[in-house]
């Protein structure tokens, strides 16, 4: 968290109890002092108070009417509320609107700072679970390295890089661990004790963007009806990471440029700028130069964004690291879903390392977590992959350089392997039976079977 020291409000009517007051707590903390429940709310309005001492007797808008006012429309502030009657009706009812503890006026100085400390170490706490909140991902997840040349880069950029305060730009198509490999920074990072909070801009709606990031004051709009923090601020100490920047609309590009720029942001509704000690880590899978070019995105802030770049390899530019992926998704899965599977066995190993995986390790995951709450048995074979997995998929490039002949060709073949398959499962995997079904002699269908890689069922059986 940041070390700059809290900022205390004190509001009571008494001139000499406020100077007394601000002398004693000015070594430890920030003062700002106010004569009037209505002075502390115009204060408010301009000011960041993280602590609030409050006599309970005040004139005006009393005391108790200040602690409403303060619960009702901001988010964190700890009150302390202060009499010098210490009428037990006036504590009561002050503990049960909100405020933190209550202290007599006439109490030696030790005792209202002790009190103070746990106020601050609570808020803390507050801020903490709000940040801890905002976490979305599955705390099982974990960045898989992998023994691919391309993935051994990753680890090495990642090694360079964590421990400085520069912001990185992770690019790589959908799935391919982009969060998961901006979580090994922060975990590598100065800063691995504060918050991680994930962003996905893509998954926010239009309208709840800026709100969502920055924060909001009660009455900026309809339906705020307090204040809020965004992400920002609760990244304070950490990182924020902010997915799919590629999405973020133009309006909002600029005050995003700003807090990058001054570490400084401002609320929606909000007169003020606030200052904010996070780290960003932002992430597309999307041309941002392009994007630049078509006016969809900044230059200025591509430019600050780009600082440190890390290209994320999709998955089948790192074929190697499969075993390995495949191998923690089963025993991830087999434990949530309580299945006794050990793992993959050899020939559908091939079939999965022969894939083009659009959709990377996102679609790898899910595809193993398919099979493994799917399955009675200890080995995933062949034959427990979906039809669309069970035959070689070229590469685009490859395929166009072969002609458009040898591309009809083999999708003509996986559509026919698929449909046997079909077959064979309708008659119960009776061989002869399937043949009379699909009307072709036993030899033909023991040859097709043979051509396509169709094993009989006791092959299948047997577990490889």
């Amino acid at each position: 968290m940041s070390t700059k020291p809290k900022t205390v409000l004190v509001v009571d009517d008494d001139g000499a109890t406020r100077l007394r007051t601000s002398a004693l707590l000015q070594p430890h903390y920030r003062v700002l002092s106010a004569a009037s429940g209505e002075a502390a709310v115009a204060m408010l309005t301009q000011e960041e108070a993280d602590l609030l001492l409050v006599d309970a007797t005040l004139p005006g808008i009393s005391g108790l009417e200040l602690l409403r006012i303060v619960r009702e429309n901001y988010a964190l502030p700890e009150i302390v509320m202060m009499s010098a009657d210490g009428r037990v009706e006036t504590a009561v009812q002050a503990i049960k609107l909100g405020a933190y503890h209550f202290v007599a006026k006439d109490g030696n100085g030790e005792e209202l700072l002790s009190v103070l400390r746990n106020a601050s170490d609570h808020q803390d706490l507050n801020r903490q679970v709000l940040a801890l909140s905002a976490q979305v991902a599955e705390s099982d997840r974990e960045f898989i390295v992998g023994p691919s040349r391309a993935m051994q880069d990753v680890v090495d950029i990642v090694q360079r890089i964590a421990k400085l305060s520069a912001t990185v730009l992770v690019l790589g198509e959908s799935g391919t661990g982009k969060e998961l490999v901006a979580r090994l920074i922060h975990r590598e990072s100065e800063r691995p004790a504060g918050p991680f909070i994930p962003v996905n801009l893509a998954a926010i709606p239009r309208e709840l963007v800026e709100s969502t990031l920055f924060g909001h004051e009660k009455g900026a709009f309809t339906g705020a009806v307090r204040q809020q923090l965004g992400k920002f601020e609760l990244a304070g100490g950490g990182t924020l990471f902010l997915d799919e920047i590629g999405d973020l609309r133009l309006e909002l590009q600029g005050k995003l440029l700003r807090a990058v720029q001054e570490n400084e942001i401002e609320r929606v509704g909000g007169a003020r700028p606030i200052r904010t000690d996070f780290r960003l880590i932002a992430a597309s899978n999307v041309d941002l130069e392009k994007a630049v070019k078509e006016g969809r995105f900044r230059e200025d802030l591509y430019y600050r964004l780009n600082v440190i770049p890390l290209r994320m390899p999709p998955l089948r530019e790192r074929i190697e690291d499969i075993p390995e992926l495949v191998s923690c998704f089963v025993s991830r899965y087999a434990t949530r879903f309580r299945r006794n599977v050990r793992g993959v066995a050899p020939p559908a190993m091939r079939l999965l390392q022969s894939q083009w995986w659009p959709g990377n390790i996102r679609e790898l995951e899910n595809l193993i977590e398919r099979l493994v709450a799917l399955t009675d048995k200890e080995w995933l074979t062949d034959e427990d992959l979906p039809f669309e997995y069970q035959v070689p998929v070229p590469a685009p490039k490859r395929a166009e350089s072969e002609g458009d002949g040898k591309l009809l060709a083999r999708a003509c073949e996986t559509f026919e392997r698929n449909f046997i398959l079909k077959a064979l499962e309708r008659s119960g995997w009776n061989v002869t039976g399937t043949a009379r079904y699909l009307g072709i002699p036993l030899s033909t269908m023991k040859h097709k079977m043979d051509r396509l890689a169709i094993r009989p069922l006791a092959k299948r059986l047997r577990g490889y």
